[in-house]
């Protein structure tokens, strides 16, 4: 947690237009809940609540998060093991103002040599991940996070996509879409965050953007869906059957790869 929330805040992540921004972090049930002293050093406005209720999964959370944030522009952390890339929020600020119903999305990277569930192979762990951050001087330059990690699309940035873990939306929309569906009670949240991607893509009007040359790296930490590919598969397994119950079809990616926002040239592009 200390180091994605550093990696939200200034100086690391860049506000080059200077605008306010506001950190909510909901606490859902930790042994010790985050106190403003673990962020001292940080140039940023953070505000913790502490879930009522704490519960396996984290829909409850994100949900007293969204009802909490009064931003115009408002971005969906799911997943507090993610650390971001340094212009990540610019990016996003930037893409929304090119559709009046942004859906805009980042991609999903996974620090180490593989995708986590097969990273034990590599004899991959805790101690393995501090080297590499330490190697390349992480949070000094943040961009070399793309130098350690994979990307979670195997068949490139436009290839089919099924959520995202910073998922920004408008106020508006995410009234309209009424955030995530407290249904998904499963622990980790099951396919929530799938189910919101999904659901907020079909809402009319919308147009999905997704965002090239940013994204949020997923840190080692034995996850359900990280930890090996048994567990891996398994709490697919389970998601997927759970989804299919509620929403009477089976859960399919976004295949369209939508708009391509280019963070480092700041512009639409073409994607070969």
């Amino acid at each position: 947690m200390p180091r994605t929330i550093c990696s939200l805040a200034a100086p690391y992540q860049h506000n080059r237009s200077r605008e306010r921004r506001e950190i909510i972090i909901v606490d859902n049930g930790s042994a010790r809940v985050p106190e403003p002293g673990d962020f001292t050093g940080l140039d940023a406005e953070i505000r913790i609540i502490r879930q009522p209720a704490a519960t396996a999964s984290p829909v409850a959370a994100i949900n007293t998060g969204l009802a909490a944030a009064c931003a115009p522009l408002i971005g969906v952390w799911i997943d507090g093991a993610r650390l971001a890339s340094p212009s990540l929020v610019d990016a996003c600020l930037a893409a929304a103002q090119l559709h009046p119903r942004p859906v805009v999305a980042t991609l999903n990277y996974q620090l180490g040599p593989a995708l986590q569930f097969n990273s034990a192979r590599y004899d991959y762990d805790q101690r393995r991940e501090d080297q590499m951050l330490a190697h390349i001087d992480w949070p000094s330059d943040g961009y070399r996070l793309f130098e350690i990690a994979v990307p979670e699309l195997r068949t490139g940035p436009a290839g089919p996509m099924l959520e995202s873990n910073a998922l920004f939306l408008p106020r508006l929309l995410w009234d309209e879409l009424g955030g995530y569906d407290p249904a998904f009670v499963e622990p980790g949240g099951g396919l929530a965050n799938a189910d919101a991607f999904l659901r907020a893509c079909a809402l009319d009007g919308t147009q999905l953007i997704r965002v090239l040359g940013e994204g949020t790296f997923h840190q080692f930490h034995g996850g359900l869906s990280t930890s090996t590919p048994e567990s891996a598969i398994r709490t697919l397994q389970q998601g997927s059957r759970a989804y299919l119950r509620r929403r009477g079809n089976p859960v399919r990616p976004i295949r369209e790869p939508g708009w391509l926002f280019d963070a480092r040239a700041g512009c639409l592009v073409d994607y070969p």
